[in-house]
């Protein structure tokens, strides 16, 4: 239905309906406004719960139960929902609130606008009105007035003593406010004319187009406050998969609580290695005592060891013996004191028992090689640069290198001492004392890495630890009677293209630029040329690769594009 043809003459009420409805959206405004700050301030307790219960200590201090692994996985999980909550509140201001707000500002604008244009058609139609009335009302004095007239002349011209130059002019005056009565007349009726037109136009033309526009402006008002209670609900709903899958983290973190390995963490921390105490030895107090030899005496030795005796022997001391029982047993009582005073920071790990102290030196020797990894790593790509520095002299001094490399060597010797004097104090808590080489060369397996692999240009590196390999080819074991093998020559180049079985292909490259190979190990290539990668760029900017005719070589990482094949990294 149209306002303006059923309510053409509700101005007013129109009036006071759509600033109602300005104001009902504003009023939606501020409670969405509210339901953002509480959005805002619960996702900023969850985050300050989180943040209050989650460990303070490092990774290496915290238990390994699963029950607080899950309750950390949980608090993950809930830390990620308080970010759901900020992402829900981020959504509401921006697609909600501040769209409410300047929709707001614009319904203001056009209504104003709207009855402005009303007010104005309305003065107008008041204007016109006027006119007509004026007229009117000039037309009823002047028909009165020759009313008057009238009388005036009919009455002088009855009367025998008037003279005649009255009757005269009492009819020109007749003559003058009919005339003036006739041109009222037809002003009354023309401005009357208009009247009616601009009224009809007024209420047919003008009011029904503004209130058209004002019902238009309504009717957006509510198709706006529907988008955006779908737009609230939307904020709402858009997190749901994500809230589920926090929720579900959080029921997964309960499943994953497994008492009993909970119970043998609990073991592998504490256990001591110590093996259970024996049994306490009998103290005989009476050998002192004189014998009578009656058959009623009762002996105060047991039977079975005057059995197994047989005869007297060698009297031990029975305090020795109590102080030795006592001293096997402290581990079920009261500690002697040096236990308790013991320095809690021996550098051997002594101060604990033989499992813990065994597990403690592990994990240090297993943090030396990797320490030891990162030196050895660090001297390839000094010796590299210096070799690339020997070869092109214009790219850098290569003795401005030697400090550097002489640092590292000595910080690797200084790691290997390490390693080996903890791997001394393993042995003696495992007490394979025998077995020691065969430890320490599956150790080496296990943790060293490559040393020696060849530059680009050709040249050894002098790692002292290692023998040389290839990336995918584990080195051979140090000799049990010679676990540093010699140095070699730093400059003696060491072909190790010439291996029987050739390197797996674990990508391509294509050829950017054209490269020379001038220097030795290094692999000449042609713009666009395709080559195989048979090995990784280690971070000296160098990938070695081989042609299709099967040659060798290294080549610059910035002068290919290199495409890695799906599971290279494990082939």
């Amino acid at each position: 239905m149209s306002w303006g043809t059923e309510l053409w003459d509700q101005f007013d009420n129109l009036d006071k309906h759509t600033q109602w409805g300005i104001d009902f959206l504003e009023r939606y405004a501020k409670f969405v406004k509210e339901r953002l700050d509480i959005e805002q301030n619960y996702a900023k307790q969850l985050r300050s719960l989180v943040k209050k219960y989650c460990p303070k200590r490092s990774k290496d201090e915290e238990p390994r139960f699963t029950s607080c692994l899950s309750f950390y996985s949980i608090l993950n999980e809930l830390n990620d929902y308080a970010g759901q909550r900020e992402v829900v509140a981020e959504e509401i201001a921006h697609k909600v609130y501040g769209e409410l707000m300047r929709y707001s500002q614009d319904l203001k604008a056009e209504r104003k606008h709207h009855l402005q244009e009303g007010r104005k058609a309305q003065q107008c139609l008041d204007h016109s009105w006027k006119q007509m009335d004026n007229s009117k009302k000039k037309f009823e004095r002047e028909c009165k007035e020759a009313e008057k007239s009238q009388l005036t002349f009919d009455r002088l011209d009855n009367d025998i003593n008037a003279t005649k130059s009255e009757v005269e002019k009492a009819k020109a005056q007749l003559y003058l406010r009919t005339h003036m009565a006739d041109e009222s007349k037809n002003e009354y009726a023309a401005q009357l004319q208009n009247f009616n037109a601009d009224q009809w136009k007024h209420f047919n033309n003008a009011i029904p187009h503004i209130f058209k526009n004002l019902q238009d402006m309504d009717e957006r008002r509510t198709v706006k406050l529907g988008e955006t209670y779908r737009s609230f609900a939307e904020a709402e709903r858009r997190v749901i998969p994500i809230v589920s899958k926090c929720l579900e983290g959080m029921v997964s973190a309960a499943k994953a609580v497994n008492e009993r390995k909970d119970s043998a963490i609990v073991v592998e921390s504490f256990k001591s290695g110590f093996d259970p105490p024996s049994d306490f030895p009998f103290e005989d107090f009476s050998q002192n005592l004189s014998r009578t030899g009656s058959d009623g005496t009762i002996s105060n030795t047991p039977k079975g060891e005057r059995d197994r005796d047989g005869a007297p022997g060698p009297r031990s001391d029975p305090k020795h013996q109590m102080s030795r029982t006592k001293n096997k047993l402290w581990r079920f009582g009261k500690k002697p004191k040096w236990s308790v005073k013991m320095a809690p920071s021996l550098e051997d790990f002594s101060h604990f028992p033989p499992e813990q102290r065994r597990k403690r030196l592990l994990q240090r020797i297993d943090e030396l090689n990797k320490e030891l990894q990162k030196e050895m790593d660090q001297r390839d790509a000094l010796n590299k640069m210096k070799d690339v520095y020997e070869k092109n002299p214009q790219m850098g001094d290569p003795s401005s290198l030697q400090p550097k490399i002489s640092e590292t060597i000595c910080n690797m010797e200084k790691l290997r001492s390490e390693i080996h004097k903890n791997e001394t104090w393993l042995s003696e808590v495992e007490g394979k004392q025998s077995s020691r080489g065969d430890r320490r060369h599956s150790a080496d397996n296990h943790h060293q890495t490559p040393q020696g692999r060849e530059s680009p240009e050709g040249s050894y590196t002098d790692d002292t630890s290692q023998e040389h390999h290839t990336p995918h080819r584990r080195p051979s074991p140090a000799q049990p009677g010679n676990p540093n093998p010699p140095n070699p020559d730093p400059h003696e180049f060491d072909d190790e293209f010439d291996d029987d079985d050739p390197l797996p292909v674990i990508g391509h490259c294509k050829a950017l630029y054209s490269f020379g190979g001038q220097n030795e190990g290094t692999l000449v290539m042609a713009e666009d040329e395709v080559l195989y990668i048979i090995e990784e760029d280690k971070g000296d900017g160098w990938t070695r690769a081989r042609k299709q005719s099967g040659e060798e070589g290294y080549v610059p990482t910035s002068y290919v594009e290199i495409t890695m094949e799906k599971n290279s990294k494990g082939s």
